[in-house]
């Protein structure tokens, strides 16, 4: 979300006669809880010696009856925004900063939060806060803060809260008073552990391990903070989960986690305390740009690319000096007799004919994507489901050192970046019975093989230098991956083999019927899944309503009723995005926000620039399926639901960026796939675009005649 409380407050003068009607005496004291105020040396004790970074929580902070005011208030007159993006999922009002430009006739539907929001901001509690975290002098001209409204599925995950000016960061929880919050309902605040790291310049960094240490559970009237430190200061907020299946009672309401949240900044020009500068050099600090850069020298799974052993399908790298030149396109190495025998093993047959590779290459040559369905061979894919649906049946640890220890997999990490299961060809614990297991020999035996590489460069028209393999396992409630970019010069492909054995997530049972295996249907190359994802309606462009800051008097907030008959979607998709080319932004639009999840991401694969035109009345193909280019992509590349048997491939340029998006503990089971990176050959990535030009094309391409350019979109949003 992107905040404007400084422009705020500079051009709209507080409305003194508005304050003095709804804060009565104005009296701090009397409405914190009593003798609160001199017990700050009690928590001050406390808070510098907890872990595992220093932290305060405080029971029952402001007097019970205006609290209980306040969330009726904010039941009856606010309207929420639901938001989501790679990195959480939550309803949020807009930020209370703005109750200042209100008009009398809305400030009176809302005197006690406006009476907490001054209470929360005051000399007083500021002097309070500031002796109990040592944090040294906070704004009270500047606040920030905003209503969160957490039910079923919504969540928060990692990151250090390091944005700007930020020196506090607290969460005040409006739970329901009457009926207490319990920890298996989760919304946990969790905070994580850092080690210290040398990197290669010998310089000391904290790196967060993948578990948390602390959990914080939501209570009606409790406040927890802690001093926001760079590199140090990660958490998350645990995942609010649904009632079990078959629950004899219907909790309601209760399962919606409410607090006010936000933080207090350093102080502005103007106020005592404040230090010219220091903004600036605070944000030079933050996590997001490690988030945006060059990725992290202690991130696991490595990024090693292993080059092949052959090159016989290489061609040599031409350049001219006014820019890259295309080559003609690369001579096709068929394969040979003993390469069929090999994939035949693995892989369907159809997709071995030359009329389905030629189908796959000029599909793949327009959209630079595709995905595959039924990709590999009914008794393989038999198989490889028992395999996959045995291991997932065996009761995993829930610590990251019994997983390591004790089973074949290792922990994704750090969290702010992702969390998920992998194993990778060599460095995994293995024994010889699983390394004679299907997926394992996805992973070891056909993918990194000579007769993939050259099936791949026969289906895409790109020459391949080498390739990283992982074989990735996302667990319900817990993994993900955040969206990065991609920083190379040189376009990578990359496979994604969905091989997720479960039914229900969103995406493949909607759209089942638009979903066909062409192969069977010799008219139709391609199948396009049109329908619309059932959270439609609960995600928004908030860019698109402006205007709306903080609406008065319009809805009630979310309930665990209404979101239960809304069908929300269990996350598990992959998604390629246009990256953010913004050469600055206000620190203030930026945050740990993460992009924003457009529309139609949970409908199913879609790739940028289908053209179904072109193929009709083709040859018969494999099943080939993406969606329609009449709609907006709001800068969606191409996504893919969690499937089984489905093969993606994707060119990926630089800037493009990549998650999958956490997975839900509603979700029906784990999201399973291998994602494959494969080096392009310099060069070659235009070869597939214009395999089928003329002469002419290419001269005019070299003389600079056709360029290319991604628009780029992102949105940063604040959360807790």
């Amino acid at each position: 979300m992107k905040r404007k409380a400084d422009e705020d407050l500079a051009e709209k003068p507080l409305k003194k006669k508005s304050l003095e009607k709804v804060n009565g005496d104005g009296s701090t004291q009397s409405q914190l809880r009593s003798g609160l105020l001199q017990q700050a040396e009690d928590y001050q004790k406390q808070y510098s010696s907890s872990e595992p970074y220093k932290h305060g929580v405080i029971p029952s902070l402001v007097e019970p009856q205006l609290l209980r005011k306040v969330r009726a208030e904010i039941q009856e007159n606010l309207s929420f925004t639901p938001k989501e993006t790679d990195i959480y999922k939550i309803h949020q009002s807009g930020d209370l900063a703005n109750l200042d430009g209100l008009d009398d006739t809305s400030l009176k539907l809302l005197p006690s939060l406006l009476t907490l929001r001054n209470l929360l901001y005051s000399p007083d509690f500021r002097t309070f806060l500031s002796t109990v975290t040592s944090s040294g002098p906070l704004s009270g001209k500047k606040t920030d803060m905003a209503i969160n409204v957490y039910t079923t599925g919504c969540h928060l995950l990692c990151h250090d809260d390091v944005i700007g000016s930020r020196r506090v960061s607290y969460i005040l929880y409006l739970t329901d008073p009457d009926k207490p919050w319990k920890p298996e309902w989760g919304g946990a605040l969790r905070l994580y552990p850092t080690t210290i790291q040398k990197d290669q310049e010998g310089k000391e960094i904290r790196v967060p391990g993948p578990d948390h240490s602390v959990s914080i559970s939501p209570a009606f009237n409790q406040l927890s903070f802690f001093a926001v430190q760079p590199g140090e200061s990660y958490h998350d907020v645990e995942e609010v989960f649904g009632q079990p299946s078959g629950a004899e009672t219907d909790d309601g309401e209760t399962r919606m986690r409410m607090a006010i949240s936000g933080w207090y900044h350093i102080p502005q020009e103007g106020e005592e305390g404040y230090v010219e500068g220091l903004e600036e050099s605070l944000a030079e600090r933050s996590s997001l740009q490690q988030l945006q850069g060059n990725g992290d020298q202690f991130e696991m799974p490595s990024h090693t690319m292993r080059p092949y052993a052959n090159s016989t399908c290489s061609v040599s790298d031409h350049t001219a000096s006014n820019g890259p030149t295309i080559k003609p396109p690369i001579e096709e190495v068929p394969l040979s007799e003993a390469d069929l025998d090999f994939l035949l093993k693995y892989i369907a047959p159809i997709y071995l004919t030359p009329d389905t590779l030629d189908s796959v290459l000029e599909t793949f040559g327009d959209e630079c994507s595709i995905c595959l369905e039924k990709f590999l061979s009914p008794k393989f894919s038999d198989a490889l489901k028992t395999d996959i649906v045995k291991q997932e049946a065996q009761v995993l640890p829930l610590r990251t050192s019994e997983i390591e220890s004790t089973t074949q997999w290792r922990v994704a990490r750090p969290p702010y970046k992702h969390r998920f299961l992998y194993q990778q060809p060599s460095g995994s614990r293995s024994d010889t019975n699983s390394e004679n297991l299907p997926l394992r020999q996805l992973l070891t035996e056909l993918f990194p093989s000579e007769a993939f590489r050259k099936w791949l460069q026969l289906a895409t028209g790109l020459s391949l230098s080498s390739h990283n393999l992982t074989t990735r396992r996302f667990r319900r409630g817990k993994d993900y991956t955040l969206a990065t970019g991609y920083i190379k010069e040189e376009s990578q492909l990359e496979l994604i083999m969905a091989v997720t054995p479960t039914p229900g997530w969103i995406g493949i049972e909607d759209t089942a019927n638009d979903i066909v295996d062409v192969s069977k249907e010799p008219d139709h190359v391609a199948k396009v899944a049109t329908k619309e994802p059932p959270t439609a309606d609960d995600i928004v462009d908030v860019s698109k309503e402006p205007d709306h800051v903080v609406n008065v008097a319009a809805k009630n907030p979310p309930t665990a009723e209404t979101r239960s008959s809304e069908a929300p979607g269990v996350g598990g998709y992959i998604a390629y995005m246009a990256g953010d080319d913004t050469a600055e932004k206000n620190d203030e639009e930026k945050s740990n926000g993460g992009v924003e999840v457009p529309l139609d991401m949970s409908t199913g694969a879609r790739a940028s620039k289908p053209s179904m035109e072109k193929r009709i009345n083709k040859k018969p193909d494999p099943a080939i399926y993406k969606t329609d280019d009449e709609e907006e992509d709001n800068g969606i590349l191409f996504s893919m639901p969690p499937s089984w048997n489905t093969l993606g491939l994707v060119l990926r340029d630089q800037g493009v960026m990549r998650f999958v998006k956490y997975v839900s503990q509603e979700a029906k089971g784990d999201r399973w796939d291998i994602l494959g990176e494969f080096g392009v050959i310099p060069g070659d990535e235009e070869t597939s675009a214009v395999d089928e030009c003329d002469t002419q094309q290419i001269n005019d391409y070299n003389n600079g005649n056709e360029t290319s350019e991604t628009e780029i979109e992102s949105s940063d949003e604040d959360s807790e």
